[in-house]
């Protein structure tokens, strides 16, 4: 698979850095894609109950309403209307590019293979309330759409009598079947949302909502275009005669038209390959998995950074099983485990300074303990040499590092670069094992593990345990957030933090805490 992801993963790549310059990376789309799903589900909800008020659910008035609705109140009823229209089609495109970029950056096999394959009935269930919402208009298209949506359904064997016989004249649909169709078009997307609901059972603080500048701006785009151009009737259905020319929606009606060259049996069996391919295709071929994060009683506590800190809610607290004083402990989930090792990063027993007792940590990575990654900084920064000797901490999904190494520069590697506790930043300054250290991390909205640089960033702030030693001069750090497609610019600021380092004194007082400087701050601004 991944001579198809590699090519559709660098397009991503570009698209991505494009975008963080047009709107930045708070507001680069392609970091929301899930919530702006969401955000036009609660749009196409809220218009839905709007022009329900005023349908009348019969053959002879359904389109007269809709009409009455489009052109009488077009102020409120049409935008209504448009935005009803505008808002299903977008969320159709979130979740298209959303399944494409998730596959293109390989996340999707693994401890992530639920999310994606209940992904799939999402597909199904958003499909179907969008054709029975075409339906319900009842003009040509309704009626492309109604004949040949039951004569599909008609070529499975499971049926007593045949859908299609209900349009065959004007007289043999009832109005009856437009109370279906509503019944139908509002209990889908209630399932629909029980779904989504289930879909995100086991990621940890998933982003349901985008961040307010983007919603209001793409509410406001659809908004304009609603009053530009907006969503119109294609002519009154008539069932005496047979609609030849007509506009697709190809959102949601792409697969129709190939009705034309293929069988119903055909393309049923084409549809259902599809999803079933779709539904199996993290195990195609199943993703070899680093070993799952690995608790030590001895050094856990039962404090529970490690739970707040895991992005896929792979960690729990349990009743102490040990007879330790304490009354919990950690568990992990190996099945829901990526090994990204944030929760080593967050564990407050990760401290590099321990010598009088082996360095275990609470929880770490068999193959990547604390104690092999002091001894990694150690043989990393042993043969360094100049006046800017610099540590570069890397990400194995962001800037690849390895490249950066010289005579100045040791990097080291991590699956994430929040597994880096912030003690081996000051352990790395304070023990001179190098004179600056850098921190690049995924770039912001592209984390393989969704909250590793955030939480870094949190650490660093001390807004989030474990935090920066206020001693650790903070001239001496860079963080560069780089993803895969960024090394020359990492190249560069590594660079440039170098040159700046020399110009630096060997000694610097400690930086104050948080409080005491913004306090300074105040004092100097009175």
């Amino acid at each position: 698979m991944d001579f198809i992801r590699r090519p559709l993963r660098h397009v991503f790549l570009l698209s991505e850095a494009v975008l963080d310059k047009v709107f930045g990376p708070a507001w680069n789309p392609l970091y929301h894609l899930g919530a702006l799903g969401f955000f036009h589900y609660w749009i196409v909800a809220v218009t839905g109950i709007y022009v329900y008020v005023f349908f009348e659910t019969s053959v002879s008035e359904a389109y007269l309403s809709v009409e009455a609705i489009t052109h009488e109140q077009w102020y409120l009823g049409g935008v209504m209307r448009s935005l009803h229209r505008y808002a299903s089609d977008a969320l159709v495109l979130m979740m298209a590019v959303h399944i494409l970029r998730e596959f293109a950056m390989d996340r999707y096999r693994g401890a992530r293979w639920f999310t994606w394959f209940t992904g799939v009935p999402i597909l199904w269930l958003v499909t179907i309330s969008g054709v029975t919402g075409y339906w319900l208009v009842w003009d040509m298209l309704a009626q492309y759409v109604a004949v040949t949506t039951s004569e599909w359904l008609d070529s499975l064997p499971i049926f007593g009598e045949l859908i299609a016989g209900n349009f065959l004249t004007p007289d043999s649909l009832d109005s009856r079947f437009f109370t279906l169709m509503v019944f139908l078009h509002i209990a889908v997307p209630l399932i629909l949302l029980l779904v989504l609901w289930i879909h995100l059972q086991r990621v940890s603080r998933p982003k349901i909502n985008p961040p307010r500048g983007l919603a209001v701006g793409t509410f406001i785009a659809m908004l304009a275009l609603a009053l530009v151009k907006p969503a119109l009737s294609q002519g009154p259905a008539d069932l005496a005669s047979v609609p030849t020319v007509l506009g697709i929606d190809w959102f949601y009606l792409p697969v129709y038209p190939l009705l034309d060259v293929m069988s119903g049996q055909s393309l049923w069996a084409l549809v259902l390959i599809a999803s079933l391919i779709l539904a199996v295709l993290p195990w195609m071929p199943p993703m070899r998995r680093r070993p799952a994060a690995e608790v030590h009683l001895d050094n856990c506590n039962g404090c529970a950074r490690c739970v707040e800190d895991c992005p896929f809610n792979a960690l729990s607290l349990v009743p102490r099983t040990d007879g330790a004083p304490f009354s919990h402990e950690a568990k992990v989930d190996p099945k829901l485990c990526i090994s990204c090792g944030i929760c080593a990063g967050a564990c407050p027993t990760s401290m590099p300074f321990r010598r009088a007792t082996p360095l275990v940590a609470g929880i770490e990575l068999p193959d990547l303990t604390m104690a092999t990654l002091r001894d990694r900084v150690d043989t990393a920064t042993a043969a360094l040499q100049g006046d800017a000797r610099v540590l570069v901490f890397g990400c194995d999904y962001g800037a690849p590092v390895r490249g950066l190494a010289g005579p100045g520069t040791a990097v080291i590697s991590l699956p994430c670069i929040a597994m880096l506790p912030p003690a081996y930043i000051d352990y790395a300054l304070s023990k001179s094992r190098a004179d600056g250290v850098v921190l690049a991390g995924c770039r912001e909205g592209g984390c393989n593990a969704r909250f590793g640089q955030r939480w870094t960033e949190a650490r660093l702030a001390g807004t989030r345990d474990p935090h920066l030693r206020a001693r650790v001069p903070r001239r001496r750090l860079l963080v560069a957030p780089a993803g895969p497609a960024d090394r020359r610019k990492l190249a560069a600021e590594v660079a440039a933090f170098a040159a700046r380092l020399t110009s630096l004194p060997a000694e610097e007082p400690p930086a104050p805490p948080a409080r005491l400087a913004a306090a300074v701050d105040a004092t100097k601004e009175a």
